[in-house]
Formats: C-alpha cells, sequence, structure tokens
C-alpha cells in the first residue's frame, strides 16, 4: 500500500543470528565478538531514521511558523497578561502529556500482520496537527487559540512516543544516540527554516507585528502557509516510511496499559523518569526564554520571530556530535551536563551584559542544551525497556517530563505577574543548580544495576540490546 513497505526497515545489519534472547528481545546486531566497524556504522542510521527525519523537518517547519509568532501575536496584539500566557503556554506540554502514555501504548499494540502500530498511531498524531493549522485562520481570540493549541498538542502526545520508537528499534543499540542525533538534527533544520519561513512570509504579507493591535492578515497568510507544509509531512509518512520495525515479530501478546505503567519498577527507567520530572521543573520554557532575551537585551520588537533561529542553529550544528557523544562517554553524563549548559544561559542572560553579541551567547547555550539532552534523553530511555514496550517506556519519561515543564510553565508566569522577569528567572536557575545536584546523587547506582540476573519486580531486562560482547548491562548502568 504505501512505497517505504517494499523496502526493509532493518539497518544492513542482515538477519538476527541464532541463539538470541526469547521473549521480545531485540537482536544484537551483526556481530557476537566485537565491533565491526564498517558494517556498524553504515547501519548505524538507517533509511527508516532518515525517513522520519524528513517528516518531523517538514512538520517543524509548520510549527515552528505558528510558534514563532505566537508569543508576540498573544502578548501584543491581543493583550494577553503573562500568567495567562503561561497558561497557554503550560497547555502545550500539558495535553501533549496527557495522552503520551496513550499514544505509546496505543503503539506497541500488534496489528493483523503482526507489526506493532508504531506508524498508525504515528500518522494519527501528524495528521491531527495537521487539520489544527487551518483553524487559526478562523479563531481570534485566546480561549479559541487555547483549544486549537490544545488540539495541536494532542496530536503531538500521540505521536511523539511511536516515533522514537521506531527510532530505537531500527537502529542498533551502540549507536542509538548518534541516530537520535541525525533525527533531531533533521527536526532542528525545520525548526530553523520555520521562524525564516514565518518571518519571509510577514513581510511578504505586508502586515505589520500587531505591536499597535493592528492588521491580521500578515499573521493569516503565516497560518495558511504552515497548513499547507503540515499536510506535506503527513504525506511523506504515508509514503516513505516503513509500517514494520526491527522487533515487530518478537512477541505476539499486546501488552496491557497496566504492563506499560509497570515499567516504572524498571530501576533504570525509573531513575532516568525521576530525573526528568526534577530538571523539567526547572527549564524555563522556550517562549518565555525568547522574551526575556528580547526585553532585557534591548532587541528590537521587529527581529523577535528571528530568536529561535540561533537556538536551531547551535541544536542543528551540535546535535549529531554531541549523540555521538553521548553514546562514548555515557547518555546519563551528557544529559546532566546539558542541563549545566542551560544554568550558563540563565547566568548570562541575569548578567549586565547587553546587545546582540549577548543575544547570540544565549541562543547558542539554548541550543547546546538541546542537543545534549533531548534526542540523549529518548536514546537513554530506550536503552532501559525492552522492545515489545518501547513506545509505552519512552512515553513514561516524556510524560513525567512534558508535565513538569507544564507545571514549570504555569508557576514562571504566576512568579513573572509577582516579581517580573528578571527575577522570576533567578529563581529558576538556582532551582535549577540544585535539581542538577540532585539528579547526578539520583543517577548515580547505589547498588548492582539490574541485569539478566536480577529484573526488578519480574520484568524482562533488554540483554540482548547490549552493545559488545558483554550483555550484562547498558552502558549508563554502569556508572
Amino acid at each position: 500500500m504505501y512505497v517505504a513497505d517494499s523496502r526493509s526497515s532493518k539497518a544492513p545489519a542482515g538477519p538476527s543470528p541464532a541463539g538470541q534472547p526469547p521473549a521480545g528481545q531485540p537482536p544484537v546486531g551483526p556481530t557476537t565478538a566485537g565491533p565491526a566497524v564498517g558494517p556498524v556504522r553504515r547501519g548505524a542510521v538507517p533509511g527508516a531514521v532518515v525517513a522520519l527525519g524528513a517528516v518531523s523537518l517538514v512538520t517543524d517547519i509548520s510549527s515552528e511558523m505558528v510558534t514563532a509568532v505566537l508569543p508576540l501575536y498573544l502578548l501584543t496584539g491581543l493583550g494577553l497578561s503573562p500568567l495567562g500566557f503561561g497558561l497557554l503556554d503550560g497547555i502545550q506540554n500539558g495535553f501533549s502529556a496527557l495522552v503520551r502514555l496513550v499514544g505509546g501504548h496505543l503503539s506497541d499494540r500488534r496489528g493483523r500482520d503482526g507489526a506493532a502500530r508504531h506508524k498508525t498511531v504515528a500518522a494519527v498524531g501528524y495528521g491531527l496537527s495537521a487539520l489544527c493549522r487551518p483553524l487559526l485562520l478562523f479563531v481570534h481570540t485566546v480561549p479559541l487559540i487555547g483549544a486549537v493549541i490544545a488540539v495541536d498538542r494532542t496530536g503531538k502526545g500521540l505521536r511523539t512516543a511511536p516515533r522514537d520508537a521506531m527510532i530505537s528499534l531500527a537502529t542498533e543499540p551502540a549507536h542509538r544516540g548518534r541516530a537520535f542525533g541525525v533525527h533531531r538534527a533533521m527536526d532542528t533544520a525545520g525548526a530553523l527554516l520555520g521562524p525564516l519561513t514565518a518571518f519571509l512570509v510577514l513581510r511578504l504579507a505586508g502586515g505589520p507585528l500587531l505591536a499597535d493591535g493592528g492588521e491580521r492578515h500578515g499573521y493569516d497568510a503565516v497560518f495558511a502557509v504552515s497548513a499547507c507544509v503540515a499536510a506535506l509531512g503527513v504525506l511523506i509518512l504515508l509514503l516513505f516510511v516503513p509500517n514494520r520495525q526491527q522487533g515487530d515479530d518478537l512477541s505476539t501478546s499486546a501488552p496491557s496499559l497496566r504492563d506499560s505503567l509497570t515499567l516504572l519498577r524498571l530501576p533504570g527507567l525509573r531513575r532516568l523518569t525521576l530525573c526528568a520530572v526534577l530538571l523539567g521543573l526547572t527549564t524555563v520554557s522556550d517562549s518565555f526564554l525568547y522574551l526575556l532575551v528580547q526585553r532585557r537585551l534591548d532587541l528590537p520588537v521587529g527581529l523577535f520571530p528571528l530568536l529561535p533561529l540561533g537556538t536551531a542553529a547551535a541544536f542543528l550544528l551540535l546535535a549529531v556530535p554531541l549523540g555521538a557523544l553521548a553514546d562514548r562517554i555515557g547518555r546519563h553524563r551528557l544529559f546532566l551536563a546539558g542541563h549545566g549548559v542551560l544554568l550558563l544561559a540563565y547566568g548570562l542572560l541575569l548578567s549586565p551584559l547587553r546587545g546582540l553579541p549577548a543575544v547570540l551567547c544565549v541562543l547558542v547555550l539554548h541550543g547546546t542544551f538541546y542537543a545534549a539532552t533531548d534526542g540523549v534523553l529518548a536514546a537513554a530511555a530506550a536503552d532501559a525497556v525492552p522492545a515489545e514496550q518501547r513506545g509505552a517506556g519512552l512515553a513514561l519519561v516524556g510524560t513525567g517530563q512534558a508535565l513538569a515543564r507544564f507545571a514549570c510553565s504555569l508557576l514562571f508566569g504566576a512568579l513573572w505577574g509577582v516579581v517580573g522577569g528578571p527575577a522570576a528567572l533567578g529563581w529558576s536557575a538556582g532551582a535549577l543548580a540544585l535539581c542538577v545536584l540532585g539528579a547526578a546523587a539520583v543517577l548515580r547506582p547505589s547498588g548492582p544495576a539490574a541485569g539478566p540476573s536480577g529484573p526488578a519486580a519480574g520484568q524482562p531486562v533488554p540483554v540482548a540490546e547490549q552493545p559488545g560482547p558483554v550483555a550484562a548491562k547498558t552502558p549508563e548502568e554502569t556508572r
């Protein structure tokens, strides 16, 4: 039915050798005696990852076109208060979190052909978001815009876990950091092109930036172009992303929702989820950060839609090398280091420095934070869960982080309204420093990591996914 269904979705590592562990364990890879540099490197980023990267690239152009102009549109055009904007900004994370677990669980269930439904659930999520773009042409009040954002974020929540599950299942464990880095780099290329496209569309449409509550036709043009681009992303997913992934035939049983929730009994996944929540509670949203950059560093309001470009450019350049670095030094370590970089960005924003150099430094640090944490967190979570419940496991970590960021948006917006933006950022920076120290303590194992000799609460441990000839522990669990 689809173009991609005629191709293999696996990396060119060959079929699974005999003697692999049963019960849903994915194959080790092309070798069992040591790393084969040539074939492994070619198989590290399979075609399915590139196709999903293309889908994310196009979809991010669409979504970031809207995201780039929405804060200014709401705050200066519609007169929304910082607390009200914090609520809307939190909705973007909150609604995504509410359905992420459902999307992860549904994607792990198997169709009649025995394949997991990762692609089907992802397609529904992408399609739902695409349908929301034209609705922005007809809603011009805060409640209706909030409702559209909620539906859009519902689509994002549905698609995120199955998409990341497809990436992890198509890639050898030793190279997941690099594969997620490639996907995030392509995704970020869309984030880079989205604000630039919005900026150009606004200029071509000839509409002012609503700083005086003026005309809206420039923004309507942005929303219309965004809708067309989103539809193209759905088409690419349907035509070029394979239905079946490596590990689809490993288990014929459908995990229940209860099984998905009990994944938190796995020590590695539980520790990672706790850290994602701790750090998410002190991660100021992009929209608030850009507003602080514009107001505190004296950036002209007309350049506001271009601010995400700096973050996206740094993310794009660093996602692949930092993903590969995570494969070498440990994904937990790089994840924590990335939040340390974010703390530097907060400090620079609170410093007396002003002008364009300060703006660029903050944006580069912000992009480095994302490059060191976004795909790295997904790769680390994939290490901690079995293949047949990969979508649910990734959804648990993502949901914890998204709910924490939802709470952070509400708290930061309220704090801004009481003490002002700079003081609110100062409080957030202090809390982030404490949470980084707490997360480092949580991720430091206090005893032998869960492995084949002692899985937690009867849960299967993905022994076969460990790279190299010794498959007793994940690289993260040995630290």
